[in-house]
């Protein structure tokens, strides 16, 4: 667990500011109204759109947002979305992995080659760092719900392939394919999760010093203001102190 909170998305990092927050409501939106465009409107028939809803409310998404986001896909105005994967390199030889939607490939193309290069990294072909990470599927539950035994009992009946816990809470992943039955059986056992959704989980991390980690994170925060991006992901890692100075 101690590894996951330094390479974890970025946009679960304290101190979100208030226009931060709203980005945030607009991407989780976004991802709402492709889900129920691309499947059923109703969550109980689309697995993913069910999931966007639950990742919208962990987030405290307002419910007449999320709403408002599956009646715009019924619209025969509704912007038609690309989902693009961008791969490259940050500062310090780190991976990253960017996700986004799109209605215009050629702008959100260019804009992610441009920050990168702005910001010490370099954006490369797909695939090649692919390969560092695996998809899976990731449901996050506070250490109120229970000791780490009981919480990996519930994991294994629910058919997740691992659990890591200690103070901060648990951390509980499973196929990607299997998120949302797993996530579904959880919730039966340990009521709702703070955080369900698919995943980049790196196999392997590149460490970072300080100064490494801050020209990263200026990379990252860089991407993640680009409204077309909807998640960044790494592999870093760093030590404690340098992530309690990054923190600070």
């Amino acid at each position: 667990m101690a590894g996951h909170s330094k390479w974890a998305n970025i946009q679960h990092r304290k101190g979100r500011q208030d226009a931060a927050r709203s980005k945030l409501f607009s991407k989780l939106a976004k991802e709402i109204t492709v889900a129920a465009k691309m499947g059923d409107p109703d969550p109980e028939k689309n697995p993913r759109l069910r999931l966007a809803v639950k990742e919208a409310k962990s987030s405290s998404v307002p419910k007449d947002v999320i709403e408002r986001a599956i009646k715009k896909s019924l619209g025969g105005d509704a912007e038609n979305y690309e989902e693009i994967r961008y791969e490259g390199y940050g500062p310090g030889g780190v991976a990253v992995i960017v996700e986004a939607m799109t209605d215009n490939r050629n702008r959100t193309a260019s804009n992610v080659r441009s920050t990168f290069g702005k910001n010490g990294g370099n954006l490369g072909e797909t695939g090649s760092v692919g390969f560092m990470f695996e998809r899976k599927g990731e449901v996050i539950y506070p250490a109120s719900v229970g000791d780490a035994d009981t919480v990996m009992m519930a994991a294994i009946e629910a058919g997740a392939e691992d659990c890591e816990s200690d103070e901060n809470g648990h951390v509980i992943y499973c196929a990607d394919t299997d998120l949302n039955e797993v996530s579904t059986a959880l919730e039966g056992a340990l009521g709702e999760s703070e955080s369900t959704k698919l995943i980049w989980k790196p196999t392997t991390t590149t460490e970072l010093d300080l100064e490494g980690a801050q020209k990263l994170m200026k990379l990252i925060d860089a991407l993640e203001d680009d409204d077309d991006v909807q998640s960044v992901t790494s592999n870093f890692e760093a030590s404690d102190e340098v992530m309690q100075q990054l923190a600070g």
